[in-house]
């Protein structure tokens, strides 16, 4: 018994070896404890559209999307909120690329932003 308990634990020993080498070394496989079924870690982002022009199906001019963020702002809700709203209810695809600011950028112009940041604000 005792015989087998050191060849389990010699065996465990290389292997454990073998395991830090091939990471050292950076080899694509490797053997760890979790299966992986590709050997890369994916590059899942989205893409804005490359033309930077308001589409032509797109009725709401910029002042009316103005005068919609500053309804939407005094509702309580944050910009990323706003953005979601206007592009799933309004089929306003770019805020950006329709008024040429940000939305933020626009409440800060009529002092509708808050004073602490959303990120600090959903610590």
């Amino acid at each position: 018994v005792a015989c087998l308990i050191s060849l389990f634990c010699c065996s465990f020993a290389v292997l454990g070896k073998q395991w830090y080498q091939r990471r050292v070394r950076g080899a694509k496989k490797d053997l760890a404890m979790v299966r992986m079924h590709t050997p890369g870690k994916g590059i899942a982002q989205s893409a804005l559209p490359y033309k930077r022009s308001v589409p032509t199906w797109q009725k709401l001019t910029a002042d009316e999307v103005k005068e919609t963020i500053y309804k939407l702002s005094k509702k309580g809700l944050t910009p990323s909120q706003i953005g979601v709203i206007l592009r799933d209810s309004h089929g306003v695809n770019q805020i950006k690329h329709l008024t040429g600011t940000k939305i933020l950028r626009i409440l800060r112009a009529k002092c509708l932003a808050s004073i602490i940041p959303v990120d600090l604000y959903h610590l």
